[in-house]
């Protein structure tokens, strides 16, 4: 994949919303539509599942140059080796952890990505090594309907104080994307806008569109 810094729109092979569609179909379309990064996530399914699906996945990614993150499982990521593995700040910090090598094998490529909902968990997450963060819910999203809007003041305020790539999440869309641009963002998180969407390829490259009006 190319540099994280490099990395603009952040994609989701989400189960729970690919209508029918399967999750290689889906991936491609991502891929083809200018997505730089993909997370698998899939709530619903058994570990050993999800490793299969990764592994059917892992190929198109690849082949496309687009990083995989694989979100809960540290070994499904390292197993497929994956570029990633997401996890959100309860199952990181409340499982024991308080370092990414403490989690990730030192043999492995594999890096961290966490969660955060406000700057303390954010600062909290530079400290334990994360390689990028996701920052927000900044609206309220469907995909996590009991989450609190971290609001575009948390954005505001990782523009100004985070060094690492991060990633603005939860409820962002074509239409409200310039006010979170606004905001500081140069890099999103899109899970129902491009999931939802009739036309994924085109619905990607909208949004990639409407980012390039920012420098990296």
């Amino acid at each position: 994949m190319k540099p994280l810094s490099e990395c603009r729109l952040y994609a989701f092979v989400d189960l729970a919303c690919l209508h029918g569609r399967s999750a290689e179909r889906v991936a491609k379309q991502l891929c083809e539509g200018g997505a730089d990064v993909v997370q698998l996530r899939c709530k619903s399914l058994a570990p050993n599942e999800i490793l299969m699906m990764a592994r059917r996945i892992r190929p198109i990614t690849e082949a496309a140059n687009v990083g995989l993150v694989i979100n809960d499982y540290p070994a499904i990521a390292v197993e497929v080796e994956a570029d990633f593995c997401h996890l959100g700040q309860e199952d990181f910090f409340d499982g024991g952890f308080n370092r990414a090598s403490e989690l990730i094998p030192a043999t492995s490529k594999v890096r961290l990505g966490l969660s955060t909902h406000a700057p303390a968990e954010a600062e909290r997450a530079v400290a334990a090594g994360a390689a990028y963060i996701a920052v927000g819910p900044v609206y309220r999203t469907a995909t996590k309907p009991t989450a609190k809007p971290a609001t575009l003041r948390y954005v505001r305020w990782a523009a100004a104080h985070l060094g690492l790539p991060w990633f603005a999440i939860g409820g962002i869309n074509l239409a409200n994307l310039p006010e979170v641009i606004a905001a500081g963002a140069k890099r999103i998180c899109v899970v129902s806008a491009l999931l939802d969407a009739p036309d994924i390829v085109q619905a990607c490259q909208a949004i990639r569109n409407c980012l390039a009006s920012v420098s990296l």
